[in-house]
Protein backbone atom coordinates (compact mmCIF):
# COMPACT_ATOMS: atom_id res chain seq x y z
CA UNK A 1 0.00 0.00 0.00
CA UNK A 2 1.24 3.35 -0.97
CA UNK A 3 1.42 6.34 1.71
CA UNK A 4 -0.24 9.02 0.14
CA UNK A 5 2.15 12.48 0.25
CA UNK A 6 -0.75 14.57 -0.43
CA UNK A 7 -2.68 13.35 2.35
CA UNK A 8 -0.84 14.11 5.09
CA UNK A 9 -3.36 15.71 7.52
CA UNK A 10 -6.95 14.44 6.26
CA UNK A 11 -9.91 15.00 8.26
CA UNK A 12 -12.34 12.68 8.73
CA UNK A 13 -16.09 13.33 8.70
CA UNK A 14 -18.56 11.41 10.82
CA UNK A 15 -20.58 13.22 13.29
CA UNK A 16 -19.13 13.31 16.91
CA UNK A 17 -21.92 13.37 19.54
CA UNK A 18 -21.62 16.74 20.47
CA UNK A 19 -22.34 17.63 16.53
CA UNK A 20 -25.50 15.32 17.04
CA UNK A 21 -26.81 17.09 20.14
CA UNK A 22 -26.27 20.81 18.24
CA UNK A 23 -27.85 20.51 15.05
CA UNK A 24 -30.63 17.54 15.97
CA UNK A 25 -33.14 17.09 13.29
CA UNK A 26 -30.80 17.50 10.28
CA UNK A 27 -28.26 14.77 11.94
CA UNK A 28 -31.19 12.47 13.01
CA UNK A 29 -32.79 13.00 9.63
CA UNK A 30 -29.42 12.13 7.75
CA UNK A 31 -28.63 9.40 10.46
CA UNK A 32 -31.91 7.27 10.32
CA UNK A 33 -32.52 4.24 8.26
CA UNK A 34 -34.38 4.82 4.58
CA UNK A 35 -37.62 3.79 4.01
CA UNK A 36 -38.53 3.26 0.61
CA UNK A 37 -42.26 4.58 -0.32
CA UNK A 38 -44.51 2.02 -2.42
CA UNK A 39 -43.40 3.62 -5.23
CA UNK A 40 -39.60 3.74 -5.78
CA UNK A 41 -36.73 2.70 -4.42
CA UNK A 42 -33.03 4.16 -3.17
CA UNK A 43 -31.59 5.90 -5.71
CA UNK A 44 -28.82 8.79 -7.06
CA UNK A 45 -31.46 11.59 -5.79
CA UNK A 46 -31.97 10.32 -2.04
CA UNK A 47 -28.13 10.69 -2.03
CA UNK A 48 -28.16 14.16 -3.63
CA UNK A 49 -31.00 15.34 -1.44
CA UNK A 50 -28.97 14.11 1.42
CA UNK A 51 -25.97 16.17 0.56
CA UNK A 52 -27.47 19.18 -0.46
CA UNK A 53 -29.04 19.27 3.64
CA UNK A 54 -25.70 18.52 5.00
CA UNK A 55 -24.19 21.48 2.91
CA UNK A 56 -26.76 23.66 4.63
CA UNK A 57 -25.59 22.47 7.90
CA UNK A 58 -22.65 23.49 9.87
CA UNK A 59 -19.62 20.84 9.55
CA UNK A 60 -18.63 19.44 12.05
CA UNK A 61 -14.86 18.10 12.91
CA UNK A 62 -15.05 14.22 13.37
CA UNK A 63 -12.73 12.54 16.02
CA UNK A 64 -11.36 9.20 16.09
CA UNK A 65 -12.55 6.67 18.74
CA UNK A 66 -10.54 3.83 18.39
CA UNK A 67 -9.37 2.04 21.37
CA UNK A 68 -5.82 1.23 22.27
CA UNK A 69 -5.53 -2.05 20.91
CA UNK A 70 -6.44 -0.77 17.51
CA UNK A 71 -4.14 2.98 18.15
CA UNK A 72 -1.45 0.93 19.44
CA UNK A 73 -0.90 -1.52 15.82
CA UNK A 74 1.81 -0.22 13.56
CA UNK A 75 1.24 -0.35 9.57
CA UNK A 76 2.69 -3.51 9.33
CA UNK A 77 0.08 -5.22 12.00
CA UNK A 78 -2.47 -3.26 10.81
CA UNK A 79 -1.81 -5.32 7.83
CA UNK A 80 -2.43 -8.70 10.01
CA UNK A 81 -5.88 -7.92 10.38
CA UNK A 82 -8.29 -9.45 7.85
CA UNK A 83 -11.52 -9.93 6.67
CA UNK A 84 -12.86 -13.47 6.77
CA UNK A 85 -14.10 -14.67 3.14
CA UNK A 86 -16.90 -17.03 3.78
CA UNK A 87 -18.31 -13.65 5.68
CA UNK A 88 -18.93 -11.76 2.79
CA UNK A 89 -21.54 -10.14 1.58
CA UNK A 90 -23.53 -12.20 -0.73
CA UNK A 91 -21.29 -15.53 -0.78
CA UNK A 92 -24.28 -17.38 0.67
CA UNK A 93 -26.76 -16.11 -1.68
CA UNK A 94 -23.83 -17.12 -4.88
CA UNK A 95 -24.11 -13.49 -6.86
CA UNK A 96 -21.81 -12.88 -8.79
CA UNK A 97 -19.84 -9.92 -7.33
CA UNK A 98 -19.62 -10.12 -3.14
CA UNK A 99 -18.45 -7.46 -0.86
CA UNK A 100 -15.91 -7.53 1.73
CA UNK A 101 -14.54 -5.05 4.64
CA UNK A 102 -11.57 -3.16 5.82
CA UNK A 103 -10.82 -3.01 9.34
CA UNK A 104 -10.58 0.35 10.99
CA UNK A 105 -6.82 1.11 11.92
CA UNK A 106 -3.58 2.51 11.31
CA UNK A 107 -4.22 6.41 8.73
CA UNK A 108 -7.94 4.92 8.66
CA UNK A 109 -9.23 6.02 12.10
CA UNK A 110 -12.76 6.91 10.71
CA UNK A 111 -15.83 4.53 10.22
CA UNK A 112 -17.81 4.67 6.99
CA UNK A 113 -21.65 3.92 7.14
CA UNK A 114 -22.47 0.52 4.34
CA UNK A 115 -25.85 -0.35 3.52
CA UNK A 116 -27.37 -2.55 1.09
CA UNK A 117 -30.33 -1.96 -1.14
CA UNK A 118 -32.47 -4.66 -2.03
CA UNK A 119 -35.39 -3.81 -4.35
CA UNK A 120 -37.29 -1.18 -1.99
CA UNK A 121 -35.33 -1.77 1.26
CA UNK A 122 -32.41 -0.40 2.63
CA UNK A 123 -30.65 -2.12 5.34
CA UNK A 124 -27.34 -1.27 7.13
CA UNK A 125 -24.34 -3.61 6.95
CA UNK A 126 -23.46 -3.88 10.35
CA UNK A 127 -19.87 -4.27 11.99
CA UNK A 128 -18.94 -7.71 13.58
CA UNK A 129 -15.63 -8.48 14.83
CA UNK A 130 -15.94 -11.75 14.90
CA UNK A 131 -15.78 -11.03 10.49
CA UNK A 132 -12.02 -10.16 11.02
CA UNK A 133 -8.83 -12.38 11.62
CA UNK A 134 -6.37 -10.39 13.73
CA UNK A 135 -3.67 -12.45 12.92
CA UNK A 136 -0.54 -12.17 15.03
CA UNK A 137 -1.84 -9.40 16.97
CA UNK A 138 -3.54 -9.82 20.59
CA UNK A 139 -6.95 -7.88 20.57
CA UNK A 140 -10.15 -7.99 22.86
CA UNK A 141 -12.70 -8.16 20.32
CA UNK A 142 -14.86 -7.19 22.98
CA UNK A 143 -13.28 -4.03 23.16
CA UNK A 144 -14.11 -3.49 19.31
CA UNK A 145 -17.96 -4.22 19.02
CA UNK A 146 -18.99 -0.52 18.31
CA UNK A 147 -16.40 0.20 15.86
CA UNK A 148 -17.26 0.69 12.47
CA UNK A 149 -15.61 -0.36 8.63
CA UNK A 150 -12.93 1.61 7.28
CA UNK A 151 -13.96 0.87 3.74
CA UNK A 152 -14.68 -1.96 1.16
CA UNK A 153 -13.95 -3.86 -1.41
CA UNK A 154 -15.77 -5.73 -3.89
CA UNK A 155 -15.09 -9.31 -5.84
CA UNK A 156 -15.92 -10.43 -8.92
CA UNK A 157 -14.39 -12.96 -11.51
CA UNK A 158 -12.19 -11.74 -14.39
CA UNK A 159 -9.59 -13.50 -14.66
CA UNK A 160 -11.41 -16.61 -14.03
CA UNK A 161 -14.79 -18.10 -13.70
CA UNK A 162 -13.57 -20.22 -10.91
CA UNK A 163 -12.83 -17.34 -8.61
CA UNK A 164 -14.24 -13.81 -7.45
CA UNK A 165 -11.00 -11.32 -8.07
CA UNK A 166 -10.95 -8.20 -6.17
CA UNK A 167 -11.85 -5.49 -9.22
CA UNK A 168 -12.40 -2.20 -6.80
CA UNK A 169 -11.97 -0.97 -3.39
CA UNK A 170 -13.02 2.15 -1.42
CA UNK A 171 -10.47 3.18 1.23
CA UNK A 172 -9.44 6.19 3.17
CA UNK A 173 -11.10 9.84 2.19
CA UNK A 174 -12.41 9.36 -0.97
CA UNK A 175 -9.83 7.45 -2.70
CA UNK A 176 -10.65 4.03 -4.37
CA UNK A 177 -8.84 2.05 -6.75
CA UNK A 178 -9.52 -0.55 -9.84
CA UNK A 179 -8.96 -3.68 -11.65
CA UNK A 180 -9.39 -5.07 -14.59
CA UNK A 181 -7.79 -8.53 -15.99
CA UNK A 182 -4.65 -9.52 -15.20
CA UNK A 183 -3.93 -6.45 -13.52
CA UNK A 184 -2.48 -5.53 -10.24
CA UNK A 185 -3.52 -2.57 -8.04
CA UNK A 186 -1.28 0.68 -8.76
CA UNK A 187 -2.97 4.03 -8.89
CA UNK A 188 -6.04 5.35 -7.05
CA UNK A 189 -8.99 7.72 -8.06
CA UNK A 190 -10.72 9.98 -6.04
CA UNK A 191 -13.87 11.81 -5.77
CA UNK A 192 -13.02 15.27 -5.23
CA UNK A 193 -10.11 17.15 -4.68
CA UNK A 194 -9.42 20.56 -2.85
CA UNK A 195 -6.43 22.87 -3.10
CA UNK A 196 -4.29 20.30 -3.60
CA UNK A 197 -0.61 21.52 -4.53
CA UNK A 198 -1.80 25.32 -2.73
CA UNK A 199 0.36 27.02 0.16
CA UNK A 200 -2.97 27.08 2.36
CA UNK A 201 -3.03 23.27 2.21
CA UNK A 202 -4.56 20.29 0.52
CA UNK A 203 -8.52 19.90 2.14
CA UNK A 204 -9.18 15.85 1.99
CA UNK A 205 -13.24 14.82 1.52
CA UNK A 206 -14.28 11.57 2.65
CA UNK A 207 -17.07 9.10 1.67
CA UNK A 208 -19.24 9.00 5.08
CA UNK A 209 -21.89 6.47 3.64
CA UNK A 210 -22.14 3.86 0.77
CA UNK A 211 -25.20 2.44 -0.54
CA UNK A 212 -24.38 -0.73 -2.43
CA UNK A 213 -27.39 -2.17 -4.81
CA UNK A 214 -27.52 -6.45 -4.78
CA UNK A 215 -27.10 -7.78 -8.20
CA UNK A 216 -28.97 -9.87 -9.87
CA UNK A 217 -28.25 -13.47 -10.31
CA UNK A 218 -26.56 -12.64 -14.01
CA UNK A 219 -25.26 -9.15 -13.08
CA UNK A 220 -22.39 -8.20 -14.90
CA UNK A 221 -22.64 -4.47 -13.47
CA UNK A 222 -22.59 -3.29 -9.84
CA UNK A 223 -24.34 -0.02 -8.86
CA UNK A 224 -22.52 1.61 -5.62
CA UNK A 225 -23.73 5.66 -4.65
CA UNK A 226 -21.48 7.25 -2.17
CA UNK A 227 -22.15 10.27 0.10
CA UNK A 228 -19.22 12.75 0.62
CA UNK A 229 -18.58 15.31 3.01
CA UNK A 230 -15.74 18.07 4.25
CA UNK A 231 -15.42 21.28 5.96
CA UNK A 232 -16.04 23.18 2.62
CA UNK A 233 -18.16 20.43 -0.01
CA UNK A 234 -20.29 18.01 0.21
CA UNK A 235 -21.42 16.02 -2.27
CA UNK A 236 -23.56 12.75 -4.13
CA UNK A 237 -22.07 9.93 -6.26
CA UNK A 238 -23.19 7.13 -8.67
CA UNK A 239 -20.81 4.34 -9.25
CA UNK A 240 -21.35 1.71 -12.19
CA UNK A 241 -18.83 -0.92 -11.40
CA UNK A 242 -18.64 -2.87 -15.42
CA UNK A 243 -15.81 -5.31 -14.36
CA UNK A 244 -13.59 -6.89 -17.43
CA UNK A 245 -10.26 -6.95 -19.27
CA UNK A 246 -10.62 -3.52 -19.20
CA UNK A 247 -12.74 -2.64 -16.32
CA UNK A 248 -15.01 0.56 -16.56
CA UNK A 249 -16.45 2.48 -13.77
CA UNK A 250 -19.36 5.20 -15.12
CA UNK A 251 -19.02 8.20 -12.46
CA UNK A 252 -22.20 10.66 -11.83
CA UNK A 253 -21.51 13.10 -9.39
CA UNK A 254 -23.33 16.44 -8.04
CA UNK A 255 -21.49 18.56 -5.72
CA UNK A 256 -22.83 21.24 -3.04
CA UNK A 257 -19.95 23.84 -1.69
CA UNK A 258 -20.69 25.51 2.01
CA UNK A 259 -17.36 27.68 0.75
CA UNK A 260 -15.86 28.64 -2.10
CA UNK A 261 -12.77 26.58 -2.80
CA UNK A 262 -9.56 27.94 -4.59
CA UNK A 263 -8.71 25.30 -6.44
CA UNK A 264 -11.23 22.18 -7.06
CA UNK A 265 -9.71 19.04 -8.70
CA UNK A 266 -12.42 16.91 -10.98
CA UNK A 267 -12.20 13.32 -11.76
CA UNK A 268 -9.07 13.35 -9.98
CA UNK A 269 -5.71 10.64 -10.02
CA UNK A 270 -3.11 9.84 -8.10
CA UNK A 271 -0.06 7.57 -8.87
CA UNK A 272 3.62 6.92 -7.73
CA UNK A 273 6.53 8.09 -9.68
CA UNK A 274 10.32 7.10 -8.39
CA UNK A 275 12.71 6.52 -11.36
CA UNK A 276 12.40 5.19 -14.99
CA UNK A 277 14.16 5.51 -18.74
CA UNK A 278 14.34 9.41 -18.19
CA UNK A 279 15.11 9.85 -15.10
CA UNK A 280 17.60 7.10 -13.85
CA UNK A 281 17.95 6.02 -10.28
CA UNK A 282 20.42 7.90 -7.96
CA UNK A 283 20.93 4.99 -5.73
CA UNK A 284 21.83 1.74 -6.31
CA UNK A 285 18.83 -0.24 -7.22
CA UNK A 286 18.64 -3.45 -9.46
CA UNK A 287 15.13 -2.45 -11.10
CA UNK A 288 15.83 -0.14 -13.90
CA UNK A 289 12.39 1.51 -13.58
CA UNK A 290 9.69 1.99 -10.76
CA UNK A 291 6.22 3.54 -11.48
CA UNK A 292 2.86 3.08 -11.19
CA UNK A 293 2.39 5.12 -14.07
CA UNK A 294 5.32 6.63 -16.87
CA UNK A 295 2.96 9.18 -18.26
CA UNK A 296 0.22 11.81 -18.33
CA UNK A 297 -1.73 11.36 -21.73
CA UNK A 298 -4.87 14.11 -22.25
CA UNK A 299 -6.58 14.56 -25.20
CA UNK A 300 -7.29 18.02 -25.92
CA UNK A 301 -10.74 17.11 -28.00
CA UNK A 302 -9.58 19.45 -31.40
CA UNK A 303 -7.75 15.96 -32.16
CA UNK A 304 -4.30 17.05 -30.88
CA UNK A 305 -2.77 14.38 -28.04
CA UNK A 306 -0.07 15.42 -25.44
CA UNK A 307 2.14 13.13 -23.91
CA UNK A 308 4.43 14.13 -20.76
CA UNK A 309 6.69 12.01 -18.96
CA UNK A 310 6.51 12.17 -15.71
CA UNK A 311 9.43 13.03 -13.00
CA UNK A 312 10.84 13.02 -9.85
CA UNK A 313 11.29 16.47 -9.02
CA UNK A 314 13.52 18.21 -6.59
CA UNK A 315 10.86 19.88 -5.19
CA UNK A 316 7.25 20.20 -6.50
CA UNK A 317 6.50 20.74 -10.08
CA UNK A 318 2.84 22.06 -11.03
CA UNK A 319 2.14 22.36 -15.00
CA UNK A 320 -1.34 22.20 -16.70
CA UNK A 321 -2.84 22.11 -20.16
CA UNK A 322 -5.40 24.67 -20.86
CA UNK A 323 -8.52 22.76 -22.88
CA UNK A 324 -12.26 23.69 -23.71
CA UNK A 325 -14.29 20.11 -23.77
CA UNK A 326 -11.16 17.61 -23.05
CA UNK A 327 -12.05 13.85 -24.79
CA UNK A 328 -10.13 12.72 -21.99
CA UNK A 329 -6.71 12.21 -19.73
CA UNK A 330 -5.32 10.23 -17.60
CA UNK A 331 -2.31 8.90 -15.55
CA UNK A 332 -0.90 5.77 -18.15
CA UNK A 333 1.85 2.67 -17.85
CA UNK A 334 2.90 2.57 -21.55
CA UNK A 335 5.69 0.30 -20.80
CA UNK A 336 4.44 -3.45 -20.24
CA UNK A 337 8.15 -5.16 -20.39
CA UNK A 338 8.94 -7.03 -17.71
CA UNK A 339 12.89 -6.46 -18.19
CA UNK A 340 12.59 -3.15 -17.98
CA UNK A 341 11.37 -3.12 -14.45
CA UNK A 342 12.46 -6.85 -13.21
CA UNK A 343 10.42 -6.79 -10.05
CA UNK A 344 9.16 -10.00 -8.73
CA UNK A 345 6.91 -8.98 -6.25
CA UNK A 346 5.78 -5.39 -7.20
CA UNK A 347 4.90 -6.50 -11.19
CA UNK A 348 4.97 -2.91 -12.46
CA UNK A 349 4.35 -4.24 -15.61
CA UNK A 350 0.64 -5.04 -15.00
CA UNK A 351 -0.27 -1.61 -12.99
CA UNK A 352 -3.30 -0.42 -14.76
CA UNK A 353 -3.31 2.57 -16.37
CA UNK A 354 -6.31 5.58 -15.70
CA UNK A 355 -8.56 7.20 -18.07
CA UNK A 356 -10.58 9.82 -17.72
CA UNK A 357 -13.28 9.98 -20.46
CA UNK A 358 -15.84 12.70 -19.75
CA UNK A 359 -19.18 12.96 -20.62
CA UNK A 360 -21.09 15.51 -21.82
CA UNK A 361 -19.58 19.06 -21.96
CA UNK A 362 -16.92 20.19 -19.42
CA UNK A 363 -16.50 23.73 -20.52
CA UNK A 364 -13.36 25.36 -20.27
CA UNK A 365 -10.40 24.49 -17.80
CA UNK A 366 -7.22 22.87 -17.35
CA UNK A 367 -5.82 19.52 -17.47
CA UNK A 368 -3.11 20.13 -14.03
CA UNK A 369 -0.42 17.42 -13.25
CA UNK A 370 1.17 17.67 -9.51
CA UNK A 371 4.59 15.87 -9.14
CA UNK A 372 6.08 15.96 -5.80
CA UNK A 373 9.62 14.55 -4.59
CA UNK A 374 9.72 11.27 -3.16
CA UNK A 375 12.89 9.26 -1.48
CA UNK A 376 11.03 5.72 -2.38
CA UNK A 377 8.33 4.11 -3.60
CA UNK A 378 5.81 3.82 -0.56
CA UNK A 379 4.67 7.22 -1.37
CA UNK A 380 2.30 8.67 -4.18
CA UNK A 381 4.10 11.56 -5.62
CA UNK A 382 1.37 12.14 -8.84
CA UNK A 383 -2.08 13.92 -9.46
CA UNK A 384 -3.66 14.84 -12.48
CA UNK A 385 -7.20 16.26 -12.08
CA UNK A 386 -9.47 18.79 -14.50
CA UNK A 387 -9.84 22.04 -12.44
CA UNK A 388 -12.52 24.36 -14.36
CA UNK A 389 -12.56 27.93 -15.20
CA UNK A 390 -16.45 28.29 -13.49
CA UNK A 391 -16.34 26.24 -10.34
CA UNK A 392 -19.92 25.62 -8.91
CA UNK A 393 -20.95 28.60 -6.60
CA UNK A 394 -22.08 28.08 -2.92
CA UNK A 395 -25.16 26.65 -2.22
CA UNK A 396 -25.63 25.51 -6.09
CA UNK A 397 -25.36 22.10 -7.44
CA UNK A 398 -22.82 21.62 -9.88
CA UNK A 399 -23.38 17.97 -11.82
CA UNK A 400 -20.04 16.20 -13.52
CA UNK A 401 -20.34 12.82 -15.15
CA UNK A 402 -17.15 10.55 -17.12
CA UNK A 403 -16.44 7.36 -17.37
CA UNK A 404 -13.36 5.55 -15.71
CA UNK A 405 -11.30 3.05 -17.56
CA UNK A 406 -8.51 1.09 -15.68
CA UNK A 407 -6.60 -0.27 -18.96
CA UNK A 408 -3.66 -2.64 -19.58
CA UNK A 409 -3.95 -3.73 -22.67
CA UNK A 410 -5.89 -1.93 -24.84
CA UNK A 411 -5.29 1.46 -23.60
CA UNK A 412 -6.12 4.83 -24.97
CA UNK A 413 -3.75 6.30 -27.41
CA UNK A 414 -4.13 8.69 -30.29
CA UNK A 415 -4.56 6.59 -33.63
CA UNK A 416 -1.69 7.09 -35.81
CA UNK A 417 1.57 7.10 -33.49
CA UNK A 418 2.59 8.02 -29.74
CA UNK A 419 5.73 8.29 -27.62
CA UNK A 420 7.16 4.79 -26.98
CA UNK A 421 10.18 6.00 -24.46
CA UNK A 422 11.83 8.81 -23.53
CA UNK A 423 15.67 8.78 -22.48
CA UNK A 424 17.78 11.12 -20.84
CA UNK A 425 21.46 11.67 -22.27
CA UNK A 426 23.48 12.10 -24.88
CA UNK A 427 25.83 8.62 -25.28
CA UNK A 428 29.21 8.92 -26.96
CA UNK A 429 30.55 12.36 -27.82
CA UNK A 430 33.51 14.40 -27.77
CA UNK A 431 33.67 16.58 -24.57
CA UNK A 432 32.19 19.77 -24.96
CA UNK A 433 31.47 22.85 -22.36
CA UNK A 434 27.84 23.60 -23.19
CA UNK A 435 26.09 21.85 -19.71
CA UNK A 436 23.94 20.34 -22.55
CA UNK A 437 21.58 18.13 -22.25
CA UNK A 438 20.35 15.21 -24.67
CA UNK A 439 16.95 13.85 -24.94
CA UNK A 440 15.71 10.80 -27.56
CA UNK A 441 12.17 10.29 -27.93
CA UNK A 442 10.84 7.07 -29.41
CA UNK A 443 7.70 7.22 -31.52
CA UNK A 444 5.82 4.15 -32.47
CA UNK A 445 2.28 3.45 -34.10
CA UNK A 446 0.32 2.45 -37.41
CA UNK A 447 1.15 5.32 -39.15
CA UNK A 448 4.65 4.45 -39.74
CA UNK A 449 3.95 0.93 -41.55
CA UNK A 450 3.82 3.72 -44.91
CA UNK A 451 6.61 5.84 -44.46
CA UNK A 452 9.40 4.75 -46.69
CA UNK A 453 13.09 5.55 -44.70
CA UNK A 454 13.36 7.36 -47.55
CA UNK A 455 11.22 10.04 -46.49
CA UNK A 456 11.63 10.77 -43.30
CA UNK A 457 9.35 12.67 -41.11
CA UNK A 458 10.40 15.97 -39.82
CA UNK A 459 10.70 16.88 -36.25
CA UNK A 460 8.64 19.96 -35.35
CA UNK A 461 10.38 21.40 -31.24
CA UNK A 462 9.71 24.36 -29.67
CA UNK A 463 11.67 25.10 -26.39
CA UNK A 464 10.45 27.88 -24.43
CA UNK A 465 12.94 31.58 -23.27
CA UNK A 466 14.58 29.40 -20.59
CA UNK A 467 16.33 26.72 -23.01
CA UNK A 468 18.02 27.12 -26.75
CA UNK A 469 17.99 24.23 -29.04
CA UNK A 470 21.17 23.19 -30.35
CA UNK A 471 20.82 20.24 -32.23
CA UNK A 472 17.61 17.74 -33.75
CA UNK A 473 17.81 14.81 -35.55
CA UNK A 474 15.03 12.27 -36.64
CA UNK A 475 16.29 8.71 -37.37
CA UNK A 476 14.74 5.29 -38.53
CA UNK A 477 14.12 2.70 -35.38
CA UNK A 478 14.92 -0.49 -37.26
CA UNK A 479 14.28 -2.51 -34.25
CA UNK A 480 10.44 -0.93 -33.52
CA UNK A 481 9.68 0.03 -36.89
CA UNK A 482 8.87 3.86 -35.49
CA UNK A 483 11.22 6.81 -35.58
CA UNK A 484 13.34 8.28 -32.95
CA UNK A 485 14.06 12.11 -32.27
CA UNK A 486 17.05 13.16 -30.96
CA UNK A 487 17.34 16.36 -29.10
CA UNK A 488 20.32 18.23 -27.37
CA UNK A 489 19.26 21.73 -25.32
CA UNK A 490 21.08 23.84 -23.06
CA UNK A 491 19.45 26.18 -20.24
CA UNK A 492 20.31 29.41 -20.17
CA UNK A 493 19.45 29.53 -16.29
CA UNK A 494 19.92 26.00 -13.66
CA UNK A 495 17.73 27.15 -11.26
CA UNK A 496 14.50 27.20 -13.68
CA UNK A 497 12.87 24.57 -15.28
CA UNK A 498 13.08 24.35 -19.20
CA UNK A 499 9.57 23.17 -21.19
CA UNK A 500 10.03 21.43 -24.45
CA UNK A 501 7.37 20.61 -26.88
CA UNK A 502 7.73 18.28 -30.28
CA UNK A 503 6.23 16.53 -32.64
CA UNK A 504 6.98 14.25 -36.00
CA UNK A 505 5.20 15.68 -39.43
CA UNK A 506 5.44 14.52 -42.83
CA UNK A 507 4.68 17.12 -45.43
CA UNK A 508 2.30 19.39 -43.99
CA UNK A 509 0.64 16.27 -41.70
CA UNK A 510 0.86 15.74 -38.07
CA UNK A 511 1.93 12.28 -37.52
CA UNK A 512 2.72 11.86 -33.78
CA UNK A 513 1.02 12.84 -30.82
CA UNK A 514 2.75 15.97 -29.38
CA UNK A 515 6.34 15.02 -26.92
CA UNK A 516 5.54 17.60 -23.77
CA UNK A 517 8.67 17.31 -21.44
CA UNK A 518 9.47 19.93 -18.73
CA UNK A 519 13.19 20.09 -17.84
CA UNK A 520 13.23 20.45 -13.92
CA UNK A 521 15.62 22.98 -12.51
CA UNK A 522 18.97 21.42 -11.57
Amino acid sequence: MHLNLFQRTQPRIVASARARVAVVPLALALLLPWVADSASAFDFNNVASRAKELAAASYSKPVSKLPKEITSLDYMQYKDIHFRPEKSTWRDQKLPFELAYFHEGYAFDQPVKINEINGKSVREIRFDPRDFDFGANRVDSRKLRNLGFAGFRVHYPVNTAKYKDEVLSFLGASFFRGLGKDQNYGLSARGLAIDMALGSGEEFPQFVEFWVERPQANAKELTIYALLNSRRVTGAYRFVLKPGADTAIDVKARLYLRENVTKLGLAPLTSMYLHGENQRTQGEDYRPEVHDSDGLSVASGTGEWIWRPLVNPKRMLVTSYALSNPAGFGLMQRDRDFANYQDLDSHYEKRPSAWVQPKGNWGAGRVELVQLPTPDETNDNIAAFWVPDNPPKVGQPFDLEYSLLWQKNAEKRPPLSWVAQTRRGQGYQKKTDDNSVGLVVDFEGPVFQKLSAKTPPEAVVSVDDNGKLLDTKVVKNEATGGWRMMLRVRRNEDNKAVELRGFLRGGSTTLSETWSYILPPN
